[in-house]
């Protein structure tokens, strides 16, 4: 559900740039607030590396011809609050679009609204933690993953159709659009919503005071395994499973060419065309492969024209290394984003005593 530069406006673009800048400066408030622990630090990071990977395999959505991939927010608000969540999924987000060109610069507010907002700040506190009112339990953790990721993305999707209908696309009329993205994201929802009940699920037998809430009085020991355990998930899943990826278009790709009969819109000049000449030069791995030279990309139309359908898996060192160089960049600006908050709250605090 990564939205490309062309299906928005700059005045929609802008406006959701100052929500996205707004929402984070209260989040990294209310983290100040709540007195992050020098634990979660290093969670955020292997975290935001374990959805980066999640994000990278699209599975097949049986009868349509389109896709899925997981969004993570609410697995992310689960494990690490909402506030924490949502700056992870931003920087997750980021780190997409400067150097994997995935989701455009001006629609980067409207994506991390649309992946991040409606799951922490929604679907998270108002479904998830209602069910968890009275204690975590297998039952529990199973509905709750659900309902709340069907509804984080189901608000996700709307708002995309929405984001379309303001800045005018009429390619995409509302009726037409907003009747295919509902119903494809709400099976991608449950898939989502049963990926986040597993990885919880786990998380909680194996370490309960990881859980958000929790973590403040986690010893070093039990953070560290679940640490290890997602970094290895991370690089297993980024390095090689990505290779199983499905080749179908994405539900907001297939909403749009079943709507306008085109899986992209096509970009005016002025500031679209600023925004792809910097994610041009800054993404060092478009689309999570090696860059296309024009030798390679004749090369690959004359395989695929004597092939009805790509190899699959897709093995691919390119796309192994996208994963895991994803991961690590993403890792660090999240582990990077804690370290800047507990420096400001460490600055705070000394002023306050002095």
């Amino acid at each position: 559900m990564h939205m490309a530069d062309a299906l928005i406006s700059p005045a929609v673009g802008g406006t959701m740039w100052a929500a996205t800048v707004g929402i984070t400066a209260y989040s990294i408030k209310k983290i100040q607030d709540d007195d992050l622990s020098d634990k979660m630090i290093p969670l955020m990071g292997v975290m935001g590396a374990f959805v980066f990977a999640a994000q990278m395999i699209n599975f097949s959505i049986p009868g349509t011809g389109s896709s899925g991939h997981l969004g993570g927010g609410l697995l992310l608000s689960a494990l690490l609050g909402p506030y924490a969540g949502f700056l992870t999924m931003a920087s997750i987000l980021l780190i997409q679009a400067l150097f994997f060109a995935d989701g455009g610069l001006l629609a980067y507010g409207c994506n991390v609204f649309n992946l991040g907002f409606y799951t922490c700040f929604i679907a998270y506190p108002l479904i998830y933690k209602r069910f968890m009112r009275k204690g975590y339990a297998p039952a529990r953790i199973f509905w709750a993953s659900l309902i709340a990721a069907i509804i984080g993305l189901q608000l996700g999707a709307f708002s995309v159709v929405l984001e379309t209908m303001f800045s005018g696309k009429t390619e995409l009329p509302f009726g037409t659009f907003v009747a295919l993205m509902q119903p494809i994201h709400l099976a991608i929802g449950i898939v989502e919503g049963l990926a986040t009940a597993a990885v919880v699920g786990f998380v909680w037998k194996a370490r309960p005071e990881i859980m958000e809430g929790h973590a403040q009085a986690a010893g070093a020991v039990s953070i560290k395994k679940v640490i290890t355990g997602l970094a290895v998930a991370a690089i297993i899943i980024g390095g090689v499973f990505s290779w199983f990826a499905s080749t179908h278009p994405d539900g907001l790709e297939w909403s749009m060419f079943k709507t306008a009969g085109t899986e992209e819109l096509e970009a005016p000049e002025g500031i679209y065309q600023t925004m792809s000449d910097i994610q041009g030069k800054t993404a060092f791995l478009p689309d999570y492969n090696f860059k296309a030279t024009e030798n390679n990309i004749e090369k690959t139309n004359a395989a695929e024209s004597e092939t009805e359908e790509a190899s699959w898996p897709a093995v691919s060192s390119g796309t192994s290394l996208a994963g895991l160089a994803g991961g690590i960049l993403t890792l660090a600006l999240a582990a990077a984003t804690g370290f800047f908050i507990n420096m400001l709250k460490k600055r705070k605090n000394a002023a306050g005593i002095a």
